[in-house]
This record gives C-alpha cells, structure tokens and sequence, in this order.
C-alpha cells in the first residue's frame, strides 16, 4: 500500500498507502469483521469469544469450547467511496465513484479441546487486511494513484491453556502471505489525453504472533485482552513503466519494498445480567506509526533507455506517509431465546489513520460509523449467524495534500489528492459452524 509519483518508483506510495478498498469495517485497510456473530455485535467479542472464530478474536477463549469445532464463512462487501474535486478544478461538479464495488472476504477456524485437557488447539486461516479499489482515469489525481489490490491471508495455529476456572491464556503464530499490485498515471500530454501509468507488482511472507487473555472474575462479567503483533513483509517483484515510444517506450525493472503491518490490541468487558443477555464494549488500537517512512528499491535504468537516464531519477525512493496511531470503539449487545435462538445489535466508530498531508486516494480514509444487526442459531451440532452491516463516513475535505515523494519534474504536473471524500458501505456476512 503505498503512493509515489516517480514513475517506475511511483508505485510505493500506492504498495503502502492504496490498497485499502477491503478496509470496510476498520480504520486504514484493516478486515476487522471475521465472523457473522462479532459482525452483528459490533466486533464486540474479546471478553466473549465462544466460538472457533476466537481464534483471530481472543485465543484464549477457544478453552470455552468443547471437542472438534469448525466454524467459516463469507463476508460480502459492497463498497461506495467517492470522491469529489475542489471547486477550483477543471472538473469541479463532477462525482467519482470506484470501478469495482463489490467483494468478498472468506474465512475459516478450527478447534480441538481433547476431553479433561486444560489445553485447547485451533487452527484459523483468515485475511485481516485487504482490497481492490480502481478510480476513473479522469479523477484529477490520476499522478498520484489509479488502482491497486491485496491479497493478504494468514495462517494462524494457537494453543490456549485453562489456568483455572474462568481464566485462560493463549497465544499462537502468524504466517502472513501478501500478494500486491498498484498503478498510478504518468501524466496527461498537451491534448489532454493519458499517456502512460507506473505498475508495482510484488508477493512475500512474513511471520509475528498472536496472545490472548480471557478472565471471568465473577458470573455476571468477563475480562478479554488480545495483542497481534507487528509484522514486516518484503515484497520482491517487478515495476513497468508504460509509455508511447515517443517519450521513451516500455521499461521494467526488479524491485523489492518493506513494510509494516501495524501492531493491534484490544480490550474490552462482557456485562451478563442474565443468562439471556451480554453487552459487551471493546476498545480497539491499531498502531498505524509502522506506515511512518518506507523505501523501494529497483534495479539499474537498462543502458538502452538513454532518455530515461536523462531524467536521472532515483534508484531508491524514501516514502513518507506518516499514518497515525486510530482507535476503534465497538459496543454490542445480545439476547438469547429459547432452541438456542439469538439476535444481536452493534456499533462501532473508527478513527481516521492517513492524514492530509499525505493523503492518498486509494486509502480514502475518514472517520466512519458502522451499525449491525443480526440473528442466528445454536444448535446440537450445527449453528449459523446472518448479519447486516451499515457504514457510513459523512464527508472529509483534504487541504494541502502533497506527493509522498519527490517526483520527476518533467513528468508531473502538480496533481494532489485534495478534494472531499464520502464512503458508504453495506454488507452481508454468513457464517456456519460444526460442533461434535
């Protein structure tokens, strides 16, 4: 995720900053909805966690959960972030909406607890950041980005141990696979038309870890803690720079960036008054100081690109985006019935990470509020959650926004990303668990 304007270096600002269309229910690009059940309570689930999912939610509350549990589904996301440029643009008036609005995010846990054991065993394989999001070429910051996707999945085994009654500890590791491509505009030519566009595309791996704490001190209330650490990816891959031939055609160079997924932790207390009731209100933090400053580095100019080594651009670019620390505050409620039946409601607001200074339409980050609702069953050997989410981010006006970097100077013409930003989001979640 990242976005930078020089050319075949261009495309960092977009590998750090950009890939963010999956960010639907959390700040930056963060996928904090993994589960129908926590979706409708508002993520609200660390001092809860009893089912499989609390493999991502709270480790340690998979000790709560007896014999073999499965538990996955599908979060389907339909996303409307716009975009709309100051009154002293050429295109003022004018609204823009991204190309692809709709996704999909799976998942799925797995948990054993062997009888009379004080350990627990999970497995989950889940994406906690991710996205597409592809502007119109005519947005006005085409220079500063145009596109970019992720894929970023990570496998996750923990182990969790009952210390006492109603005291559990875990923790588990995190390997990390992430798969980018990003892509930015070189510049309109004299006619007005677009000339070229600067491509990144890079895969890698990364490992960290995963700790959870769940205390029931009293019947009526429960304590949960989870830490997901920081985790460095090293992507190694390829820029393109695509240009007429006029100016000085077709270059690809090898190219490898770092960077860092930022830090997580949440705490949060489950108030039970009754056996048919859990209200629960989570604090959430994301470090987003990991995206403070980054580099790219590529390969040499090929000898025959002659009129590219006239510009003399860097080799190795530094990037600065400067995100800040966010909290999101989640609160949610449920109510059980009888035949295992349930409905839950929940709300959470999310701070904005990117700030103006460098701001990056790829993220379109802004405060938002997201409001669910869902319903769902406990069966003997199968459950099932159904849940609608709401988000809405009421505009964000961006002021004084500069490149991450220094671009080319022949080959820029001043583009920024300020204008003012909306986002509205609806999605679907379902999810299905087995239980023996």
């Amino acid at each position: 995720m990242i976005t930078n304007r020089s050319h075949t270096s261009g495309v960092l600002a977009v590998l750090i900053s950009g890939v963010s269309a999956g960010s639907v229910s959390a700040d930056g690009f963060r996928l904090a909805s993994q589960d129908a059940f926590a979706t409708a309570r508002g993520e609200a689930f660390v001092a809860t966690a009893d089912n499989a999912s609390a493999i991502y939610y709270n480790p340690a509350g998979i000790t709560q959960l007896e014999g073999v549990n499965f538990r996955g589904g599908v979060y389907g996301i339909y996303l409307d972030p716009t975009f709309s440029p100051p009154s002293t643009a050429a295109n003022s008036g004018s609204t823009y909406h991204i190309e692809h609005q709709w996704a999909a995010v799976p998942q799925g846990f797995a948990t054993y607890t062997p009888e009379e054991w004080p350990l627990s065993f999970g497995l989950g394989v889940y994406a906690p950041y991710g996205g597409n999001m592809e502007w119109p070429q005519s947005t006005g910051f085409r220079e500063v980005a145009t596109g970019a996707a992720l894929n970023y999945v990570t496998i996750n085994p923990v182990l969790a141990l009952k210390l006492a009654p109603g005291l559990s500890i875990a923790g588990g590791a995190m390997a990390n696979y992430a798969n980018l491509v990003m892509e930015q505009g070189i510049r309109t030519n004299n006619t007005g038309l677009f000339v070229g566009s600067s491509r990144f595309r890079g895969e890698g791996w990364s490992a960290g870890y995963n700790v959870g704490l769940l205390w029931q001190p009293y019947e009526e209330v429960s304590l949960g803690a989870t830490f997901r650490s920081r985790a460095t990816v090293r992507l190694n891959g390829k820029t393109d720079l695509e240009a007429p031939p006029t100016t000085f055609g077709d270059v690809q160079r090898s190219a490898q960036a770092d960077f860092e997924f930022p830090m997580t932790t949440v705490f949060g207390i489950s108030y039970r008054p009754t056996p048919k009731w859990n209200v629960e209100i989570d604090a959430d933090y994301t470090d987003w100081s990991s995206f403070g400053q980054t580099t790219i580095y590529q390969s040499p100019i090929p000898p025959q690109q002659i009129f590219l080594k006239r510009l003399n651009p860097p080799t190795n670019v530094a990037v600065t985006l400067d995100w800040q620390p966010t909290w999101m505050y989640e609160f949610g409620v449920t109510r059980y019935f009888e035949k295992g039946w349930h409905v839950s409601a929940g709300y959470v607001y999310s701070e904005n990470a990117v700030p103006n200074a460098y701001y990056t339409p790829l993220a379109a980050d802004l405060a938002r509020q997201f409001f669910s609702v869902g319903a769902g069953r406990k069966g003997r050997h199968l459950d099932f959650d159904i849940t609608y989410q709401f988000g809405y981010g009421p505009a964000h006006t961006v002021t004084g926004s500069a490149p991450s970097s220094d671009p080319i100077p022949s080959f820029y013409s001043g583009q920024t990303a300020n204008g003012t930003y909306n986002f509205i989001s609806h999605a679907v979640f379902l999810t299905v668990g087995l239980h023996f």
